[in-house]
């Protein structure tokens, strides 16, 4: 290999990229790859990882080969590095995107001697044709971007990175350099085992990203609270992130609507439809864009002020990436993630059917995340922590938890009996096993190893599991426990720990939040209870209304309206007819019904008590596009069975009804006795109707329940207070 030891890189970085200092390892990370070495490369996104390659790429004979996930990212790369240099064919890229012809130029470039960089996918590598032509060629080395991709246990495993290094060994050996943005000590090692690059030079770079401001939110009146942040950060641009394709949709059509100059962004669209939308979101056509996880890789948008998680990421890694692409310029970015236990349950769900090895691995990481989003401790800690990066103090002044700190307790003693337990259990069990010990929690794998018999078990049961995995973490913070990343996370104490055990000293530990239960992330509420902004006067007046009305009509008061849409009502102070439709349990049909005296009621107290309705809390919704219901009302008029409707939907008979409340609920009126009288006895249809016609108080399916006692089944009770809700409330 020639020898570039001598040479000036600051000469080289000025010649072709125009700077005139590298920055933090840049220099560094590129004289290791220039002496042919393996090299491992950890830095934050917007640290400059692309130089890392990309200079020494120009520099180097031959061409670099660079493995990328993304076509996006390629494109984006390619077109960079074009800018740089008059000559077009110095970078291109091997991808699906590609015709024969396409294809054909991009290797007479290469063999031409031209090309200095191809980007290529996973796919592409391992394809026979492209490993046979690469044999032609003098390949000044590989670079494996986006590297956490090899692991299992990176946020975004890839199995065709795994077969990387095979395909090297076939096309000819050259230095490696492979780069990520995200990687906990575990995800590192896989990375060098699978690439054989164990003895490579490893430079990491710190994961503090001082100007980012981290909170977490409970999931409560999500939209209204997205819509409001966002209006008091007008002008700004965002990211929304979301779990699925259906959610970016609505949340882009909600935001449209409101006023916010929004795009979606998902691999369900089409290439130039995502590509556009993309070109409008840098330049600055729109301000915010709501995406799933695609959006991102490799955008290099220096100014995005504001990312936003509408679901919890299903890890650590997958999180930390996502709010770094948040001010990358330096300046401010924040990062705000809603959170309810909810999601976590549907994550889960999603994992079921996988392999149980990649079973443990989800289920694992997404605990790291729940853990992070309801831990008191210092955010920038933890992440930081989680990175195997210690943060040296105890205060960030730049998240939620430093920035309103809980009251903090003495926990030396805690800490101790949870040390003692991960000893007693031969440190070979989860955080979530240790807890159900502490709590005596019975389940089928503390009963299969007896633990259920240790002295110790339900040692710690006068307090909650969310107390315990709060004092698990700060073990894990303050060292003295840690997870064995060859092992699925099993807890071991460290010698500090064990030195703990033999003389404790005190150690603070701030409880962690009990998070309430979110909105169900399938059904955006643009009502719910007002978190606290309901208005208590106007309520008890619209009770009293709703008594009012219903004596008159000689009805039971929760046929008119139920008390969550009361308290709606009382949060958004709904004046019109097209306001009261958009409160929660509503719908246009019971706004046009019951809404007349409702409206008059809140216009004289708004008038009266001077109140502003300020815009951002009034979520105008969009049009119910929701095929489902749609489907549901068109085979109700059908009288089709719901075991077919369920299976036409593929849903459950739960879910099922859930539409169809919801649906009723609303104000539309569907008439559902052809399948009651197939299912259900006629005297058991008639009392528990007359139980809501004229005993019930509440109107609510666990007041029936308690009521009406064993004889009924819960989807009966069900099936008959849908029939009474459609006759006589709609």
């Amino acid at each position: 290999m020639k020898n570039y030891a001598d040479i000036s890189l600051t000469e080289y970085l000025k010649k072709y990229f125009g700077f005139d200092f590298f920055k933090g390892n840049q220099e560094v990370i590129i004289r290791s790859l220039l002496s042919g070495h393996d090299t491992f490369v950890l830095m934050p996104t917007g640290g400059g990882k692309s130089l890392c390659y990309q200079l020494p790429a120009m520099i180097m004979e031959g061409t670099a080969i660079i493995v990328s996930p993304l076509i996006a990212l390629m494109k984006n790369q390619v077109d960079a590095m074009r800018g740089f240099t008059e000559e077009e064919g110095i970078a291109h890229f091997l991808n699906s995107s590609l015709n024969k012809a396409q294809i054909t130029k991009v290797k007479e470039d290469i063999l031409s001697g031209h090309t200095k960089m191809l980007y290529v996918a996973p796919e592409s590598l391992t394809k026979e044709e492209n490993v046979l032509f690469f044999k032609q060629l003098k390949i000044s080395f590989y670079a494996v971007d986006e590297a956490h991709c090899i692991s299992e246990w990176g946020h975004d495993f890839r199995p065709e990175y795994r077969r990387i290094r095979s395909i090297i060994g076939q096309t000819g050996l050259a230095p490696i350099i492979a780069l990520t943005a995200t990687a906990t000590p575990k995800v590192q090692n896989d990375i060098q085992k699978n690439l054989d690059m164990l003895d490579a030079n490893v430079f990491k770079s710190s994961f503090n990203r001082p100007n980012l401001y981290y909170e977490i939110r409970p999931k409560v009146n999500t939209m209204k609270e997205i819509i409001k942040f966002i209006k008091a950060n007008e002008g700004k641009s965002g990211i929304i992130y979301c779990l699925s394709r259906k959610k970016v949709e609505e949340i882009a059509e909600i935001l449209k609507v409101n006023g916010i100059k929004a795009l979606p962004y998902h691999a369900g669209m089409d290439s130039l439809s995502r590509s556009n939308n993309q070109d409008s979101f840098i330049l600055e056509d729109v301000d915010v864009i709501v995406a799933t996880i695609a959006f991102g890789m490799g955008i290099d948008k220096p100014d995005v002020r504001f990312v936003i998680h509408y679901n919890i990421p299903k890890s650590l890694e997958g999180y930390y990436q996502e709010t770094g692409r948040a001010g990358r310029d330096g300046g401010e970015g924040q990062c705000i993630m809603f959170y309810g236990y909810k999601d976590i349950q549907k994550l889960e769900k999603f994992m079921q059917g996988k392999p149980l090895s990649e079973q443990e691995i989800g289920k694992q990481l997404l605990m790291d995340t729940a853990a992070y989003a309801e831990s008191s401790i210092c955010r920038r800690k933890l992440l930081l922590h989680y990175f195997g990066e210690e943060y040296p103090h105890e205060n960030c002044e730049n998240c939620d938890n430093c920035l309103s700190p809980k009251v903090q307790f003495e926990g030396s003693k805690d800490i101790e009996l949870v040390l003692t337990i991960i000893l007693t259990v031969r440190e070979k069990f989860k955080i979530d096993h240790i807890v159900n010990i502490l709590t005596g929690t019975v389940n089928s794998t503390i009963k299969s190893y007896e633990h259920d018999e240790l002295d110790l078990f339900g040692e710690g049961m006068d307090k909650s599991a969310v107390f315990w995995n709060s004092i698990v973490r700060k073990a894990l913070v303050e060292e003295l426990i840690d997870k064995d990343i060859e092992n699925y996370g099993l807890l071991y104490l460290t010698d500090k720990g064990r030195k703990f055990m033999e003389e404790p000293y005190p150690i603070m530990v701030t409880q962690d939040r009990e998070f309430e239960e979110g909105d169900d992330d399938d059904n955006i509420q643009l009502g719910g209870k007002g978190g606290g902004a309901c208005d208590e006067e106007l309520l008890a007046m619209l009770k009293q209304e709703c008594r009012s009305v219903a004596k008159k009509l000689n009805l039971p008061p929760f046929v008119i309206f139920q008390d969550p849409s009361l308290e709606d009502m009382a949060t958004q102070y709904p004046v019109t007819v097209d306001e009261l439709k958009n409160c929660q349990g509503v719908g246009e049909g019971k706004a046009k019904k019951y809404g007349k005296t409702f409206i008059a009621l809140i216009k004289t107290y708004v008038d009266e008590k001077e109140i502003i309705r300020p815009q951002d809390m009034v979520v105008k919704s969009v049009v119910n596009k929701s095929g489902n219901k749609v489907f549901i009302i068109q085979s109700i008029d059908k009288k089709i069975d719901f075991e077919d409707i369920c299976r036409g939907r593929d849903l459950d008979m739960t879910s099922l009804l859930d539409e169809i409340e919801s649906i009723v609920n609303s104000g539309t009126r569907l008439n559902i006795d052809y399948y009651i009288n197939e299912v259900l006895d006629e005297d058991k249809r008639d009392d528990i109707f007359d139980f809501f016609r004229n005993e019930a108080e509440t109107g609510t399916l666990e007041e029936a329940i308690e009521a009406l006692g064993d004889e009924y089944e819960e989807d009966e009770i069900r099936l008959v207070r849908i029939k009474f809700m459609s006759e006589i409330a709609n």
